[in-house]
C-alpha cells in the first residue's frame, strides 16, 4: 500500500472540507449581516410608526381643546338667548332650533373625528406595512 496516495486522497478531503466550512461561514456571515439589517430597519419603523401616532394625538387633542371652547361659547350664546325669550312658545320654539343645530354640529363632529382617527391609524401603520411586505417579498425570494 503507497502512503502518499492514501496521504493525498486525505490532503484532498481536508482541503475539501476547509472550503465547504469556509463557504458555509462566508454565508452565515452574510445571512447574520442580512438579518441584523432587517431587525434595524423593523426598529426604525416602529419609532417612525410612534412619532407619527403621537404627533397625530398631539394635534387631535389640541382640535378637541379649541371644539371644546367653542362649544361651551356657543352653548353660553344660547343659553342668553332662551334666557331673552318673552312666551312658553318662543321658549319651545328656540329650544328646538337649538338642539336641532347642536345634534347636527355633533354628528358633524363625530364625523370629523372618526375620519380623523382612521386617517391617522392608517398613516402610523404604513411604516410597519411597509416591512411587512419587505418581509414577505424576502420569504417568497427564499422558498423559490
Amino acid at each position: 500500500m503507497e502512503m502518499n496516495t492514501n496521504f493525498s486522497g486525505f490532503q484532498d478531503a481536508v482541503s475539501e472540507a476547509q472550503a465547504k466550512a469556509k463557504a458555509a461561514f462566508e454565508k452565515g456571515t452574510s445571512t447574520l449581516g442580512e438579518v441584523t439589517e432587517f431587525a434595524k430597519g423593523n426598529v426604525e419603523a416602529m419609532v417612525e410608526s410612534g412619532k407619527i401616532f403621537a404627533e397625530g394625538v398631539q394635534g387631535m387633542g389640541s382640535e378637541i381643546v379649541a371644539e371644546s371652547r367653542s362649544a361651551f361659547e356657543t352653548m353660553t350664546a344660547d343659553i342668553k338667548e332662551l334666557a331673552a325669550v318673552k312666551s312658553p312658545t318662543d321658549f319651545f320654539k328656540i329650544q328646538g332650533e337649538l338642539m336641532r343645530k347642536n345634534f347636527d354640529s355633533a354628528v358633524a363632529y363625530s364625523s370629523k373625528n372618526s375620519e380623523a382617527m382612521l386617517k391617522l391609524v392608517s398613516d402610523a401603520v404604513a411604516p410597519i406595512s411597509g416591512r411587512v411586505s419587505i418581509a414577505m417579498e424576502k420569504a417568497r425570494s427564499t422558498s423559490l
